[in-house]
């Protein structure tokens, strides 16, 4: 396979993942919507050019460049990232996180699944979108209670599967 298709066939993967999981929680058209910027040049380009099939294209780019353009066009345009949610607080003029609304924070538990799903391939286990999240938690600048409630859901993915998980969030307003 070559990169172009190996890259196209991993977003179109990674989407229908995502798509049948907003379904579940009950957030379909944000399913529908979701990553369709990665079909924009500055993204798509990027990520064939450093498609691998093992990890996020975003990552060769920014080992090359010392930055990923691709990453930063995405973190702007896609709200289910936390990376979108930070503003200057204007008491202490400095950048910091913010609460991300609900369905955004919904939409971003359906996308880790999802990522873990294909970059894990046959090796997916309820545990890995937990353990990827806790292994970048400490440089992580997200709002505390944004990071709270993604954790508590994929802890309760771990320990409750996939169906309890989605029932719950799909029950949340």
């Amino acid at each position: 396979m070559n990169k172009l298709t190996g890259h196209l066939n991993t977003v179109m993967r990674h989407r229908r993942k995502v798509i049948a999981h907003c379904a579940k929680a009950g957030i379909l058209w944000r399913g529908l919507l979701h990553d369709l910027s990665k079909y924009s040049y500055t993204e798509f380009s990027q990520g064939v050019k450093y498609f691998t099939g093992t990890r996020s294209p975003n990552e060769g780019e920014r080992e090359n460049k010392g930055y990923s353009e691709a990453w930063m066009h995405h973190k702007g345009r896609n709200r289910h990232h936390f990376e979108y949610w930070t503003d200057y607080n204007p008491i202490t003029k400095k950048m910091e996180p913010v609460e991300m609304p609900l369905i955004f924070t919904k939409e971003m538990f359906c996308d880790r699944v999802a990522a873990s799903k294909v970059y894990q391939g046959k090796n997916y286990t309820n545990s890995h979108p937990l353990e990827y999240f806790l292994r970048g938690k400490d440089r992580r600048t997200i709002h505390p209670e944004t990071s709270d409630l993604l954790e508590g859901w994929l802890v309760m993915l771990q320990e409750k599967g996939e169906k309890e998980t989605f029932a719950y969030i799909k029950r949340l307003k």
